[in-house]
């Protein structure tokens, strides 16, 4: 039996969806592939009048540390929270821009990295990175209006309390949008 080219260019695209699906290589180009969806997403605020509010503010965390925090603490403050996992491709994918913005707004702005992982692998994975992120693991129930199926997922919460940002997927978070969403929350 004779091997045609097509057969063979057939063969190469199975190899290479293969190896995209089921290997380490894969991981990196999804990783790639959705930092590039992220440099044209900026994630948008939610319409005032279809916000959630946040009323239940007990969300006990704990940092690599052991340090517990409880979201209580932050009531009445402009609070980034992102739930992440070092196994999701979107999730590893926006990690540089919320670093970048983190260096620029840790100071004025509450940020919760909630990592939905193994914490071993979530300081081994910050560690190589050398991402300096406020991370934490869920100590208790999250609350039900913060409550997702998937990951990543990020949420903006106004002094008030209200979610006026509710993305899931990966987006630019260092965009000058979201810089101004959030000089803006800080003035309120």
């Amino acid at each position: 039996m004779k091997i045609t080219k097509e057969q063979i260019s057939n063969g190469i695209w199975i190899l290479a969806i293969l190896l995209i699906l089921f290997t380490p290589i894969g991981f990196h180009v999804r990783v790639w592939v959705n930092k590039v969806v992220a440099v044209v997403v900026s994630p948008g605020t939610v319409n005032k009048n279809e916000q959630s509010v946040l009323e239940d503010y007990h969300w006990d965390l704990v940092d690599r540390e052991g340090n517990k925090m409880n979201l209580i603490s932050h009531k009445g403050k402009v609070v980034l929270i992102n739930v992440w996992a070092t196994w999701c491709p979107p999730c590893v994918a926006e990690l540089p821009g919320f670093a970048d913005l983190y260096k620029d707004y840790g100071d004025k702005v509450v940020f919760a990295f909630v990592a939905n992982d193994d914490e071993d692998k979530v300081s081994a994975f910050l560690d190589k990175k050398e991402y300096d992120l406020p991370v934490y693991f869920q100590a208790s129930y999250t609350p039900k209006v913060l409550a997702s199926n998937s990951i990543p997922v990020t949420y903006i919460l106004d002094k008030e309390g209200n979610i006026v940002v509710n993305k899931t997927g990966a987006a630019n978070w260092n965009s000058d949008k979201t810089r101004a969403l959030l000089d803006n929350l800080l003035v309120e």
